[in-house]
């Protein structure tokens, strides 16, 4: 892709309806979580990236639309040791962090943050379900490369792809479901992964993360 294409949609994306999130310099479709305005710190929109700046004080960010079903699809690149994540479904709650309800896509130097090494079975590496279910095949670039991801959110069925693979699916609200949150570290969050529509998020670990080509697709 030529860079004078990222963060656009082809004549083919637009009929199937697809949206830009990121056109490479407006941040109109973001706001800080549990704010009205774009963080005045901490994120820029420069070089047709968004980028999330390595102790920057920004707080994670949301969309302000909220979405249901969805194909959403994204490009990201850390720094060395870089951590974040994808949050989806999340329902902004006043006195409550994102991802005390939000599904997380896992982002992650696997090399060099020692988050690869202390989930169960690999699932806090890049592309896993944060904390929970972990991305196999495990293919995610290095750091200071883009990485490709694309979450498929359709009622309770959830896809992860990662580079163009799948790299995990799984049902929401079914008892394998609940029995897997009661032996987690959300079992004291009730609304985790309960929203059937929620905002997008992209997370500020205080680390330097590079987005674009952040578009979706509304299913429903």
């Amino acid at each position: 892709m030529a860079q004078s294409d990222h963060n656009s949609l082809t004549a083919q994306e637009k009929e199937e309806g697809w949206e830009l999130l990121f056109n490479g310099s407006d941040k109109d479709h973001w706001r800080a979580y549990q704010e009205d305005g774009f963080p005045k710190q901490g994120w820029k929109a420069e070089n047709e990236m968004l980028t999330v700046v390595a102790r920057g004080g920004g707080g994670d960010i949301i969309t302000r639309e909220t979405y249901g079903d969805f194909i959403l699809k994204l490009e990201w690149r850390s720094e060395k040791g870089g951590n974040s994540g994808i949050f989806y479904r999340a329902l902004e709650q006043p006195t409550q962090a994102i991802y005390w309800s939000a599904l997380e896509f896992q982002i992650l130097d696997n090399e060099n943050h020692p988050d690869a090494e202390r989930g169960e079975n690999g699932n806090r590496k890049a592309g896993s379900l944060y904390d929970l279910i972990p991305a196999k095949p495990q293919n995610a670039n290095p750091y200071g490369e883009w990485n490709s991801a694309t979450i498929v959110a359709k009622g309770g069925h959830i896809e992860h792809w990662q580079n163009g693979e799948k790299v995990l699916e799984y049902e929401l609200w079914t008892p394998e479901w609940y029995e897997m949150l009661r032996n987690s570290k959300f079992v004291d969050h009730p609304e985790f992964g309960d929203m059937h529509e929620g905002h997008i998020g992209l997370q500020d670990h205080g680390n330097t993360i590079d987005f674009r080509n952040i578009k979706i697709k509304r299913l429903d």
